[in-house]
């Protein structure tokens, strides 16, 4: 049976979570709007009235029920792998939440005679699907063009015509933004490490006079390891890809390796036991027996 691939990391981010959460509420609160003027059983109401508390009330619940699921699809990331499969039921489950509390209080405030709860409730989900499920999926595609479009690239120089002198073997680490502009190019002699921060990354380099600095992008270090195969950008830890030309001392404590880079500003970063036998190849000269798979 083939197993139902993992979720991308940029649809679990606290960004990405937010900007679903607040599109979603924005598009189900014009689209019942639209959607009242058509319905015999709506009570949704806008002006200075006893339904339009109640409307308030529905609509600020249903928020909180979405922001709070949203939070524990977050948090979950510690616990389990979210798949597609998992993803999608679990949106599911939030309509039919909604809907649900939607079709109680029209059973209970509206009464209505002709038609029955079930039919209600039919009624309900069906427009509740139309109401979520068009931002979700607006939302889904949205941050994948993002996604795809957040890109950092090894560039070659090797056969570019230029009327300066290049050194052999020129190569240049490119980063670029959303909309495909460069915004940094820099020699991987200058790269001493990049950091993960959620669905960012963090490049640590030093600029023209020696001093340190970051750049922060969008963008998976797994992204950042594929693309740096086979280079001096190791990966050393879930969190950092280490340049292993600018390791001073790789040294072994009680609890693991860690590394000490040749400048004095950059903290100690640990070596985890994944990764152990990838970053002690480059100082054997032994190849790795397994590449460790990390998400």
């Amino acid at each position: 049976m083939k197993k139902t691939p993992p979720l991308p990391g940029y649809l679990l981010g606290k960004y990405q979570i937010t900007g679903t959460i607040t599109f979603s509420v924005l598009f189900a609160l014009i689209f019942l709007n639209i959607y009242i003027p058509f319905s015999d059983t709506a009570w949704f109401r806008l002006g200075d009235s006893v339904m339009f508390l109640l409307t308030a009330a529905y609509i600020l619940v249903s928020m909180m029920i979405l922001i709070l699921s949203r939070v524990l699809m977050y948090k979950s990331r510690k616990y389990f792998q979210m798949t597609y499969l998992i993803y999608i039921i679990w949106c599911i489950a939030e309509i039919v939440v909604v809907c649900s509390i939607y079709t109680w209080l029209t059973v209970n405030i509206m009464s209505p005679h002709e038609e029955s709860v079930l039919q209600i409730f039919g009624r309900s989900l069906l427009y509740g699907t139309i109401a979520l499920g068009i931002p979700y999926i607006i939302s889904g595609m949205y941050f994948a063009i993002i996604d795809k479009n957040n890109t950092i690239r090894l560039m070659s120089y090797d056969n570019v015509v230029t009327d300066e002198p290049m050194k052999p073997d020129t190569q240049k680490i490119t980063l670029f933004d959303n909309n495909g502009s460069l915004k940094l190019s820099l020699s991987p002699d200058n790269l001493y490490y990049i950091e993960s921060d959620d669905n960012y990354i963090k490049v640590w380099y030093t600029d023209s006079k020696g001093e340190l600095k970051q750049y922060m992008l969008r963008c998976r270090l797994k992204a950042v390891e594929e693309s740096f195969r086979g280079s001096a950008l190791v990966r050393c830890h879930r969190k950092y890809i280490v340049n292993i030309r600018k390791v001073k001392v790789l040294r072994k404590e009680s609890d693991g390796y860690v590394l000490d880079l040749d400048n004095e500003a950059i903290p100690t970063l640990p070596v985890t036991k994944t990764y152990t036998d990838i970053v002690l190849s480059h100082f054997t000269g032994e190849s790795p027996l397994l590449e460790p798979t990390e998400f």
